[in-house]
């Protein structure tokens, strides 16, 4: 017969393998529907014609995949605004991140023109209420240039006959030559200036 000991030790060792086997079957749990995914992953995309990867985060982005329900498509999404810097006016000459009137300024120490809008002539101005105009086309560019982030776009043509940079300026993919536009303080680019008396 078996003493004390034996069977202490004996209990002991099975609650041991007991425990180890539960905490296997505790991981066999958690592992067998991750390897099922990925079996399944594996078999669909075997199914599926040569370049069906190709465009797969377009057909996730608008909403193909799995029944999602993405209201913007990959076409309308709009890259991230990264430039950025605190812009004052220009008072004379050349500048640094400083705004000169309604539609041209500098940044990073290039001269850049609005290419998609007209605004006031402020130097100078061909009479009081272009004057108006113009400072107040000013100020709200530069107000605007200072709210955040945004982007400078291609216009086409990389500079004007004055050597400025040609973009279109936006956040948000939104170009701030429509708010100017929409408040009354610039016009659509035309090809040529147009008097504001």
């Amino acid at each position: 017969m078996a003493g004390p000991d034996f069977l202490s030790t004996h209990r002991r060792q099975r609650r041991y393998r007991n425990a180890a086997r539960s905490r296997g079957v505790g991981a066999i749990r958690l592992v067998t529907p991750i390897m099922a995914l990925g079996f399944l992953g594996t078999l669909a995309a075997l199914q599926l014609p040569p370049g069906s990867f190709d465009d797969l985060p377009t057909r996730a982005l608008s909403g193909i995949v799995e029944g999602a329900e993405i209201a913007e498509t990959a076409e309308t999404l709009v890259p991230p605004d990264r430039l950025t810097a605190r812009f004052g006016f220009c008072h004379s000459g050349g500048g640094t991140n400083c705004v000169v009137d309604g539609d041209t300024f500098w940044f990073g120490g290039e001269k850049y023109r609005i290419a998609d809008i007209d605004t006031p002539e402020t130097h100078p101005a061909r009479c009081a209420e272009e004057a108006a105009l113009g400072r107040a086309a000013t100020q709200r560019l530069q107000d605007w240039m200072n709210a955040g982030a945004f982007s400078l776009e291609s216009a086409g043509r990389d500079t004007d006959r004055y050597g400025r940079k040609l973009r279109i300026v936006t956040r948000g993919g939104a170009s701030v030559g429509a708010v100017l536009i929409d408040a009354g303080l610039a016009r659509p680019w035309e090809g040529q200036r147009r008097p504001w008396c």
